[in-house]
């Protein structure tokens, strides 16, 4: 049986995007990214899910530089989830002025304009999950409320005061499913949005050009790169890597060509994965 760890607790997107996934193996939740990405490196576990980018906040970065500088572990699948942040109360809230307002850090700034409009005298308290936000509010009574999902709204009896409360209608998070010793991975049927590779370059110093001439060595094969970020290399001042999405599969033609390319001009290229990336569509939910 395949053994899962998520960014815990119940609750959470990384919950749901796991329920989306998996219909069978036994599922651990963790209190924090690292201590997920851990489980997977001691062989705890043999597969972790990750937030890795939202489209507002942007990418995790706690998330990408684990999986860089702490872990060896490889991606092997990704899911897209539609995020809908509700505004959850206490199930005996009868419209007591709400005092705090507690959620994850990136759940709260996808929020900040409903906040500052609706709750502009409320206290806007840091969880380390939109899932521990819900079991706040149960522990701390009717006057105050959580940011979070319809899933934790229902692990935790709640009730969604006012939903879809995120400022922008167009917000996903993708989630990474990182493995350290490859193993197939048992999922749902899924429509498979695309296959892509992820890959880490890092570049010499003082090479004049040298980020335009590692992006034409992809150009120039037409390989679509649908995402691009540099991260620090913790040596230093100056000292980057670069993260690229490409929009195809690892092959045994084009991505060696890349590699022998770009290590002619002193770069290096390291494979992070090549994968599967599915998506889900999740309802909208009406006021309880």
């Amino acid at each position: 049986m395949q053994r899962v760890g998520y960014l815990g607790p119940k609750g959470t997107f990384t919950k749901m995007a796991v329920d989306a996934l998996f219909d069978q193996g036994s599922f651990v939740s963790f209190d924090s990214i690292p201590a997920c990405l851990d489980a997977v490196e001691r062989g705890e576990i043999d597969t972790g899910v990750v937030p890795l980018e939202n489209a507002i906040e942007g990418s995790v970065h706690l998330t990408i530089d684990y999986l860089i500088h702490q872990v060896d572990q490889s991606v092997i699948a990704e899911l897209t989830v539609p995020i809908r942040q509700h505004l959850l109360v206490h199930p005996d809230y009868n419209g007591e002025e709400l005092t705090h307002i507690y959620s994850h850090s990136h759940a709260i700034a996808q929020c900040h304009q409903y906040l500052y409009k609706n709750y502009p005298n409320a206290e806007l308290e840091y969880t380390a999950s939109t899932g521990r936000a819900a079991e706040v509010v149960i522990e701390k009574g009717v006057h105050v409320a959580a940011i979070g999902n319809h899933l934790a709204a229902e692990e935790n009896g709640l009730n969604i005061l006012t939903p879809n409360i995120h400022d922008y209608d167009n917000n996903h998070t993708r989630f990474a499913v990182v493995q350290k010793t490859q193993r197939k991975l048992e999922v749902k049927d899924h429509p498979i949005a695309t296959q892509k590779t992820t890959v880490m370059v890092t570049l010499p110093k003082d090479f004049v050009g040298a980020l335009h001439q590692v992006l034409a060595a992809f150009a120039w094969r037409k390989m679509n790169l649908s995402k691009i970020e540099s991260r620090p290399m913790k040596t230093g001042l100056g000292n980057y890597f670069f993260l690229i999405d490409v929009d195809q599969p690892y092959d045994d033609v084009l991505f060696p060509g890349v590699k022998a390319e770009l290590e002619a001009l002193g770069c290096t290229l390291k494979l992070l994965g090549t994968y599967p990336s599915y998506q889900l569509d999740i309802p909208s939910p009406v006021c309880q």
